[in-house]
């Protein structure tokens, strides 16, 4: 049995992001294997000053939103670093920390007591980008220039990437070639199958996501509003929230869809509703893998999306959803209208999508390749620099740089 695998982020656990999902899915598998698991954030310091230095963010991001953004980073570490620290003196030197983002594997790095740390790319494209998207920093600001120079000090110094995407692979590399050297796995988020039959589809159209600029719902409504001036007036259920809502239900009044759309806020278990819905729908700019997407092919819901990021890598256009523009909602409507009015090939795709992602996503498939990229940088392992076993690598796209 190999050591403890510590996952280290700085967000909690329970929530809705692609980030949290992905904990709690690897966490998940671990145990059902013989494998130790932890899971460690800021929250686990036990510091009595955690909430009101957290809760001190709001007031100064009304003053200053890039200050608000550095006062994240900034005590996000600082108690990840506590609970880590105390976490990894516990057993030094055994198991690997799987750290979740850029933050989480610095504070790793700095606190380690022997263990290797790997790091997941979650992000799009950079942190950096995310928060100037998010409308928290100028683009070509001082911190988002900081950001992207932490990444490019942080990223090569790992003793292991995994990322959720080739896509992503390619992006990380460009932006920073000294990550070559570092072993890499692309390794797609897994997806555990349905755990009950699909019952009865009370919904037309459902899309997930935080309300904010890169999901661009304000596009999918424009969508919705071609659809019904050519006579075809389909429902959508939007699931998450986020500071774009009051946008949004302004912009769905003035297209006229508003009796179209229903904003149902964040929901404890988005799949169940998901399920009951005919196809889901993404109009997102950009996703470095799109696990909502994938989430909903395992309930049996076709997708439709843009040709964006990681996408494309388990898309299989035709036979589990379509592809649509993102720039022309008169082309979009085209292939929104032609899936719908098409009932038998819609839930034929369904039923190829929830085979897919049983296939090819399953926790188990994918978290054994993930383990295994684990345990090739643990002590008792393969060392850094060593060539894989090419007939237990973890995935075919991994590298292994000169010894280090």
């Amino acid at each position: 049995m190999g050591g403890k695998v510590v996952i280290a982020t700085v967000m909690r656990p329970a929530g809705a992001t692609g980030v949290q999902t992905h904990v709690r899915t690897v966490e998940a598998f671990l145990r059902t294997t013989d494998r130790p698991v932890t899971v460690v954030s800021p929250f686990d310091s036990r510091s009595p000053l955690l909430y009101p230095i957290f809760g001190a963010r709001l007031p100064l991001r009304r003053v200053s939103r890039s200050a608000g953004v550095w006062w994240y980073r900034r005590w996000h570490a600082y108690f990840l670093a506590h609970a880590l620290r105390r976490q990894l003196r516990a057993a030094p030197g055994a198991g690997v920390v799987y750290a979740q983002c850029p933050v989480a594997a610095d504070v790793a790095l700095r606190v380690r007591a022997g263990q290797p740390v790997v790091m997941a790319v979650h992000f799009n494209i950079s942190e950096a980008r995310e928060w100037v998207e998010k409308g928290d920093l100028r683009p070509d600001g001082e911190l988002q220039r900081s950001i992207l120079a932490f990444e490019e000090r942080i990223l090569p110094g790992l003793d292991g990437i995994v990322y959720v995407s080739d896509f992503m692979r390619r992006q990380v590399e460009e932006r920073i070639p000294a990550v070559r050297a570092v072993p890499a796995a692309v390794i797609p988020n897994a997806v555990p199958s349905a755990v009950r039959s699909r019952g009865a589809i009370g919904g037309e159209l459902v899309t997930v996501g935080a309300l904010q600029p890169r999901k661009n719902l304000g596009y999918l409504f424009e969508v919705l509003a071609v659809a019904a001036r050519r006579g075809r007036r389909y429902s959508l259920t939007v699931i998450g929230d986020g500071p774009d809502r009051g946008t949004l239900e302004r912009r769905a009044r003035e297209l006229g869809v508003a009796g179209q759309v229903g904003f149902v806020g964040y929901q404890r278990d988005p799949r169940a509703l998901v399920a009951s819905h005919r196809l889901y729908c993404h109009t997102a700019t950009m996703e470095s893998f799109g696990i909502a997407l994938l989430e909903a092919m395992a309930e049996g819901v076709p997708v439709v999306a843009g040709r964006v990021g990681g996408i494309p890598e388990f898309l299989a256009p035709g036979r589990v959803g379509e592809f649509w523009a993102l720039d022309d909602a008169g082309a979009a409507a085209d292939v929104l209208i032609g899936l719908m009015e098409n009932p038998r090939a819609l839930a034929a795709m369904g039923a190829d999508a929830a085979a897919l992602a049983t296939a090819e996503f399953s926790p188990e498939r994918l978290g054994t390749r993930l383990l295994a990229f684990l345990d090739s940088g643990h002590p008792l392992g393969r060392t850094r620099g060593s060539d894989p076993d090419p007939a237990t690598s973890p995935t075919s796209r991994s590298r292994h740089g000169s010894p280090g």
